[in-house]
This record gives structure tokens, C-alpha cells and sequence, in this order.
């Protein structure tokens, strides 16, 4: 089993910047892979980005890409996600999940976070 906990949402103005954690307690973050998806209100969840369980291999949305990086810190059983030129539409709570591979599908996640709310205003 393994617990997550996010950190680091809030409110920024548009092009702002924001560093969200997804703090992995229980087993060692190491042995997963983790993901971000985020949901907006009335929208469905979507993915956003993906780490390998090595940290070799990334992946991120097209609506995300070359502005956020996602990144792990096994040392410390977290992984980040650095979101830089933040836009209106980034505006939803994010949610870190872990599972044994590297999926786009949230469903195949057997362990998620409790969400953190990033806003963006103009």
C-alpha cells in the first residue's frame, strides 16, 4: 500500500508559475510510476503528465507540453510537477496517482491522491 499527499496548489495570475508535490508515504515511491491528471469543473478528468518508475521516461499532454515538467525526487518519495506560463485553462484540481506502470488511463491507477486546487486567474 502507499498514501499520497499533494502540496503546493493555490492561486497565480495567468503566466505565473507553481511547483506541485506528490509526497508517496507507505512503500517507496521508487517502486511506481506516477502520473498527474487534473479535472475542471464540469469537464471530465484528463492526463496530464507521466513519469516512469525510473524517472527515464516522461510524457505529457499536448494541451500541457513544453510548458510543465514533471520530475522525481526518490530520496525524498516525492514527484513534482513544475508548471510554468500557467493559462486559465490550466484552472482544476490536479491529482497524483501511482500504480506499477506507466498508463495514460486514470482507472488503471490503483493509488491516488486527495487533490490540490490550482487557480488561475487573469
Amino acid at each position: 500500500q502507499v498514501q499520497l499527499v499533494e502540496s503546493g496548489g493555490g492561486l497565480v495570475q495567468a503566466g505565473g508559475s507553481l511547483r506541485l508535490g506528490c509526497r508517496a508515504s507507505g512503500r517507496t515511491s521508487s517502486y511506481y510510476a506516477v502520473a498527474w491528471f487534473r479535472q475542471a469543473p464540469g469537464k471530465e478528468r484528463e492526463f496530464v503528465a507521466i513519469i516512469s518508475k525510473s524517472g527515464g521516461t516522461t510524457s505529457y499532454a499536448d494541451s500541457v507540453k513544453g510548458r510543465f515538467t514533471i520530475s522525481r525526487d526518490d530520496a525524498k518519495n516525492t514527484v513534482y510537477l513544475q508548471m510554468n506560463s500557467l493559462k486559465l485553462e490550466d484552472t482544476a484540481v490536479y491529482y497524483c496517482a501511482a500504480g506499477n506502470s506507466a498508463y495514460y488511463s486514470g482507472s488503471l491507477y490503483p493509488y491516488w491522491g486527495q487533490g490540490t486546487q490550482v487557480t488561475v486567474s487573469s
